[in-house]
């Protein structure tokens, strides 16, 4: 099993004064029942523009102290699209779509960073994406869990899991470190995806990114390696 933030301090995996572990797993959980509301709350006919707008006042509901990244909600196609990319146009969620959120809340002053997809209606592969995207991080978590496999590693295998359950994962999508705020106030952590160390617990959130083969719509779903 990886050692926690306690036990490790190479350069990567730097902490700031304030950091917990335990802060950290409250700061996830609060950020998961925040996506979970926002999720519960899209219905098709809502325009992207809207959600996010319904997101943000749902976050700051959830006591959000501030976002160390902005709320992100993708509708469609717009699935596809790394975070620092603009969605295209506005778009308005059908009664057979796909949809996901990706937020970075501090809460506790420690940096939550969740994500997750979603579909409406009855799509088979949609369905089948969103929960893919989920499965394959519960894949590579157990890989991570079992010890001695570098961050590097993790998304060669991640990478291996995605083409034999049938989809493609983005490989530009390579996680990256949390701590207690501002984390980039510490000497940079990096990717996950480009760590050649095994990553210490409570430090790293593991992100995946999968698209259909053929159709234009993608997955996604982060959570902290913990």
């Amino acid at each position: 099993m990886p050692t926690s933030a306690s036990s490790r301090h190479p350069i990567r995996e730097a902490i700031g004064p304030n950091y917990s572990l335990d802060a950290m797993h409250a700061a996830q959980e609060q950020t998961w029942r925040a996506v979970e509301a926002i999720a519960a709350r899209i219905v098709p006919g809502m325009r992207e523009s809207e959600a996010q707008a319904l997101g943000e006042e749902i976050l700051a509901h959830h006591g959000m102290e501030l976002d160390w990244h902005p709320l992100l909600v993708r509708f469609g196609p717009n699935t596809l699209k790394l975070f620092s990319e603009k969605s295209d146009g506005d778009p308005v969620l059908g009664e057979d779509d796909i949809f996901f959120i990706d937020m970075g809340p501090v809460f506790g002053g420690h940096e939550g960073d969740a994500g997750a997809t979603y579909v409406t209606g009855k799509d088979p592969e949609m369905a089948a994406c969103a929960k893919a995207a989920r499965t394959l991080f519960d894949k590579v978590r157990k890989i991570w869990h079992k010890g001695d496999v570098g961050g590097i590693a993790l998304y060669e295998a991640a990478a291996h899991e995605a083409h034999k359950m049938g989809w493609e994962l983005n490989l530009e999508v390579k996680g990256h470190r949390v701590s207690d705020y501002p984390h980039r106030a510490l000497p940079p952590g990096g990717k996950l995806g480009t760590f050649e160390d095994v990553p210490g617990a409570g430090l790293w959130i593991l992100e995946i990114q999968i698209r259909h083969p053929t159709r234009l719509f993608g997955a996604f779903f982060e959570d902290l390696l913990a």
